[in-house]
C-alpha cells in the first residue's frame, strides 16, 4: 500500500541529516507483519535479492538495463564515487561503525543500518537514489517494515527521466517489488 509522504518525513531517521538535498519520491508500507526484533529478517531479505520478478517487470528491468548500457547511463564514471559522493561521506561518527550489509542481486550500496532503519543508495547518469527501509510499529501491537524511496535527479534529463518512469514504478515496478517481498516474508515465517 502507497502511504503519504508524511508517513517517512515526520518520523524521526537519521536519513533525513543525510538527505537534505533530496526528494521523497514515495513511500510504501511492506506487507511484513513480525514483532520489534524482527527487522535484520528485512534486511537480510532484500539485501539477499530473495524472490524473482514477474515475466512483465523482469521485461522492464531487463530493458532499462539494456538501455542503460547503450546510453552509457550506468557506466562507472556515472555513479557513486565519480558523477555523485557517496551519503557515507556525509555519516557522523556514531553511523560510521553501523553494520553494512552487502547486497548481491541489485546495484546498491549499503550507507547504514540501525536498529530499526537501513539505507542503501545508487547513482547513475539520471539520478542519485536512496532506498530507506524502516520498522514501525502496525497500530497493532506488532511492526511492519516501510520503504521510501529519496531520489535527487541529475539535472533537466534526470527530471525527465523520473517523469517519465513514474507511472510505471507506481503501477508495475513498485507494486511488484511489494508482492516479492510480501511472498518473501511469508516463506520466511513458514519455514
Amino acid at each position: 500500500m502507497r502511504l503519504a509522504d508524511s508517513a517517512h518525513t515526520e518520523q524521526p531517521w537519521r536519513i533525513h541529516e543525510l538527505t537534505p538535498d533530496f526528494r521523497v519520491e514515495d513511500v510504501w508500507a511492506l506487507p511484513t507483519p513480525g514483532g520489534p526484533e524482527d527487522f535484520g529478517h528485512l534486511v537480510r531479505q532484500m539485501s539477499q535479492g530473495e524472490g524473482r520478478f514477474s515475466g512483465p517487470t523482469r521485461t522492464l528491468f531487463t530493458l532499462r538495463w539494456k538501455l542503460g548500457r547503450l546510453l552509457g547511463w550506468d557506466r562507472e564514471d556515472q555513479g557513486l564515487g565519480a558523477r555523485v559522493r557517496t551519503l557515507r561521506d556525509r555519516l557522523p561518527a556514531d553511523l560510521l561503525t553501523a553494520p553494512r550489509p552487502g547486497f548481491k542481486a541489485v546495484p546498491f550500496s549499503t550507507v547504514y543500518q540501525t536498529d530499526d532503519e537501513w539505507a542503501a543508495e545508487l547513482a547513475n547518469r539520471t539520478v542519485h537514489t536512496v532506498m530507506h527501509i524502516s520498522w514501525v510499529p502496525d497500530g497493532s501491537g506488532g511492526h511492519r517494515g516501510q520503504m521510501a524511496v529519496l531520489v535527487k535527479p541529475n539535472g533537466r534529463f534526470g527530471r525527465a527521466y523520473m517523469a517519465a518512469i513514474r507511472p510505471l514504478r507506481h503501477h508495475v515496478v513498485d507494486p511488484a517489488l511489494i508482492r516479492m517481498i510480501g511472498r518473501g516474508w511469508q516463506q520466511r515465517s513458514a519455514a
